[in-house]
């Protein structure tokens, strides 16, 4: 599944309109609008380059509007406080004692105490 990016589209453009246009190149398997900007789930890569490629600029009520990938966030992550840290404990120790419950994104040892950000 790829998540595009639908930018400056028109007010008048409706969700069922903007499935239509891009169910053209594949699946879509879902369509959310939100004022003038909008992201369409299409089910493969080739398809939404094929989107992109077809309907970048694309006019739509007289508008071009912008298609691309969407951009995503940094992934979604618990921040965890870990007290009383010995100060011969480094960075790479707690991780790894860290990685045994899951992915750890970022860990910072801040004198006796650190922080573990892990992946939700």
């Amino acid at each position: 599944m790829v998540k595009l990016f639908i930018g400056n589209l028109p007010r008048e453009a409706t969700e069922q309109e903007i499935r239509s246009l891009f169910e053209q190149y594949g699946k879509v398997l879902e369509c959310d609008i939100i004022k003038n900007y909008g992201f369409v789930h299409i089910e493969d890569k080739t398809a939404a380059e094929d989107a992109i490629r077809n309907l970048h600029h694309h006019k739509l009520h007289g508008v071009c509007i912008n298609v691309e990938a969407s951009k995503n966030k940094s992934k979604a992550s618990t921040k965890l406080h870990v007290g009383n840290i010995s100060p011969a404990c480094t960075n790479l120790e707690l991780r790894a004692k860290f990685e045994e419950y899951g992915p750890v994104i970022e860990c910072d040892i801040v004198k006796d105490y650190a922080f573990v950000h892990m992946e939700r």
